[in-house]
């Protein structure tokens, strides 16, 4: 019998036969670069990879994809999208209940109940960093910690448990080493980890979710935009009106993404690069770039909008404004019109997966401004200062990076 037919039979006739398994007799294999161990059992969640995949799982050639065989990929083409890489972290927890050891999985599909809460009422949050690779070959993490912080937050606001400050940056190192031969060289691209926690248990009512996973997979990534310096279209027709004040704009739920796909899809069909949307509660002030803060520079001060409940507070963002306050200059957190904006000198988006990017231009209606773009600008010096600490070419006096053993 071919190899990949044999495989294929073998995996769904195992499907097969769970369906009619009690919870507690379900076999379970967990695998990991340089270990096996027994965790807690995952009964819903199943790895549903490729047969390729499940194929070097049932061989036990999961020693084949160790660091030193490297993935035949092209680094200097890597661009913003999906790369799928050998694992991820699974860990659950029932509610009321706290969460505890986690397990690595083979990367693959999962299998969920049509009722859960995060596919019927969008009980979820996510949080995005990454990993970087140095020129003397050891792996660093940017302030991790934040990202469990947030997500403590954002847990709370949904009524959601959620893991320990511990336990998330141990899952974070743990899916790293596991899929450490996908961490590109330097200078060519990072590793992005996507740590999700939803709501998996069935649902039908409004209600909080029965039982929770937290799920963090990774993917090699590079640039976010690959066409330069942005050209920003403010968007005065749609707002993130779940962004308003006491709304869900100051965590990173995964309801507040949504809603823009109407204006980014109109706007980058009209040429531009991305929306930048307006507060909710006027229309007149700036708030956020679809997925980055923005800021705006005026001679020697700095202006950013100011994190009231509406806007997310990010990491990068949050970074930016330490290194610019230690560099000498004004930074202000407040309000921030779309005339102020249209009179500046300078206009920078940051976030984890932007970095720090300058913007060319923005659109408000039919008027258009330009603003100053290239190796002289401040967005440049605080890009370079940010990349050059997250990698290691720096020295990292505030210990912000986290080296991954």
């Amino acid at each position: 019998m071919p190899l990949s037919f044999r495989t294929s039979f073998s995996f769904y006739r195992s499907l097969f036969l769970f369906s009619f398994l009690p919870q507690n007799q379900i076999p379970y294999k967990i695998v990991s670069n340089s270990f096996h161990t027994k965790t807690r059992r995952t009964p819903f969640l199943l790895t549903m990879a490729p047969p390729s995949i499940l194929r070097d799982s049932e061989e036990g050639s999961e020693s084949d994809i160790g660091e030193n065989n490297q993935p035949e990929i092209n680094w200097e083409g890597l661009g913003f999208s999906l790369v799928p890489t050998d694992y991820m972290h699974v860990m659950k927890c029932a509610k009321g209940e706290k969460f505890s050891q986690g397990t690595l999985m083979r990367y693959g599909n999962i299998e969920l109940s049509p009722s859960a809460g995060i596919l019927n009422y969008g009980q979820g949050i996510f949080e995005g960093l990454k990993a970087y690779r140095t020129e003397d070959g050891r792996i660093l993490l940017f302030r991790p910690e934040e990202n469990a912080l947030r997500m403590k937050i954002g847990a709370d606001r949904l009524c959601m448990p959620s893991p320990s400050v511990e336990q998330f940056v141990d899952a974070v190192k743990q899916t790293v080493i596991a899929n450490k031969r996908w961490v590109p060289p330097p200078g060519k691209g990072t590793l992005y980890l996507r740590p999700l926690l939803m709501g998996t248990g069935a649902a039908l009512g409004v209600a909080p979710s029965p039982e929770y996973t937290f799920l963090i997979y990774c993917s090699p990534v590079g640039n976010y935009h690959k066409g330069g310096p942005l050209n920003l279209k403010v968007e005065d027709k749609f707002y993130r009106s779940i962004a308003g004040n006491g709304g869900t704009g100051g965590i990173k739920s995964v309801t507040n993404y949504a809603p823009v796909y109407t204006s980014t899809t109109e706007a980058k069909a009209n040429g531009f690069s991305d929306v930048l949307f307006l507060d909710s509660a006027t229309g007149k002030n700036i708030e956020e770039v679809t997925a980055c803060n923005i800021f705006v520079v005026k001679e020697n001060a700095i202006f950013t909008p100011a994190i009231d409940g509406a806007i997310l507070p990010g990491i990068t963002r949050k970074t930016i404004i330490e290194i610019a306050i230690d560099l000498g200059y004004k930074v202000m957190e407040r309000s921030v019109s779309v005339e102020e904006m249209m009179n500046a000198d300078e206009v920078f988006c940051t976030g984890t997966a932007v970095v720090v990017t300058s913007v060319a231009s923005v659109t408000y209606k039919e008027t258009r401004a330009e603003y100053k773009t290239g190796p002289e600008t401040l967005s440049e010096k605080l890009r370079g200062i940010l990349v050059g600490i997250q990698t290691g070419c720096l020295e990292d006096k505030k210990s912000w990076t986290v080296q991954v053993d």
